[in-house]
């Protein structure tokens, strides 16, 4: 499939008008995101959910456990299960911003498209796969996008037609390189979907005690395979998930509900205050109240 030349210099130029101001930006299409930045960023730490992201402009780089992925424009990155992450915009500027369209996966209509057009799963990995990989995006994949993106100038046609390009996304991405790992997550008796399980169970009771023979119990696999496959999809054991998901919760706490340090580690499951901030700064590099104190400055400079 050839593309026109100036494919990129219009979905640069959608991306702008639809995202004038720098962060996140939700579209009319509700699957739809655009992110913008205009110099490159420190490290920011959350959670990304099953999406595909496309950099249209600029370049990025993600931490997910040991791993670091570095990806720019042309590539996407396929998130098939929630992963605490720390990204940062590595190219970026007033005169060339970062842009990156995001599009929102379910599972429902994942595994509704699977059996509507019959797309065979493949066999499951043994070693698995990472639930983030990061391929070149396909001449198809990147004609979809455009046009689901043209819709945002057409917002009377989004209704009748966003869902038809949504689909289209979804098939390009089942039967690109990376569909092979999202469709082990999403199939209910693979691995890759008990491991999905366990992470939905982690999210919902993280400041709970974590006992893993039980966890593993929960979702149906022995302790040794549970193990095995959670490192192998999310490069962090299943305690070092945890960990990220309660430092993560903390800092919101105290950056936007303005608890102290010492409530905020309490109400995550830390019993111990200097456990929580030798552990916060482990990670985040500084003290609670050093970073809480520079997050603070920089939103009042916004």
């Amino acid at each position: 499939m050839t593309l026109p030349f100036n494919l990129y210099s219009e979905i640069v130029s959608l991306a702008g008008r639809h995202a004038s101001e720098d962060g996140e930006n939700q579209t009319a299409i509700e699957a739809l995101g655009i992110s913008r930045r205009s110099a490159p960023s420190a490290p920011c730490h959350g959670s990304y959910r099953p999406c595909l992201a496309m950099v249209i402009q600029g370049a990025k780089s993600l931490q997910l456990g040991t791993d670091t992925i570095n990806y720019g424009a042309g590539d996407y990155l396929l998130t098939s299960l929630d992963l605490p992450v720390a990204w940062r915009v590595v190219e970026a500027s007033k005169e060339v911003p970062h842009f990156c369209i995001s599009f929102t996966l379910s599972s429902e209509k994942l595994l509704d498209l699977m059996s509507r057009a019959h797309i065979e799963r493949p066999a499951e990995q043994v070693n698995g796969q990472r639930g983030i990989m990061v391929n070149t995006a396909t001449p198809e994949l990147l004609d979809a996008a455009i046009r689901l993106m043209r819709l945002l100038d057409r917002p009377d046609d989004i209704p009748a037609m966003a869902p038809l390009i949504e689909q289209e996304i979804l098939y390009r991405i089942l039967t690109g390189p990376a569909g092979g790992q999202l469709m082990n997550i999403v199939a209910s008796d693979s691995q890759g979907n008990r491991i999905a399980r366990a992470i939905a169970w982690l999210r919902e009771n993280f400041a709970r005690q974590l006992r893993i023979e039980e966890l593993a119990e929960h979702v149906g696999m022995s302790v040794s395979s549970f193990h095995h496959h959670f490192k192998s999809i999310t490069a962090m054991t299943p305690v070092q998930y945890q960990k990220q998901l309660r430092l993560h919760e903390a800092r919101r706490l105290m950056l936007l509900e303005r608890l102290d340090a010492g409530t905020a580690g309490h109400r995550v499951g830390y019993q111990s205050p200097s456990q929580f901030s030798r552990e916060y700064s482990r990670v985040y590099g500084v003290s609670p109240s050093r970073d809480i104190g520079a997050a603070r400055e920089t939103m009042a400079a916004e």
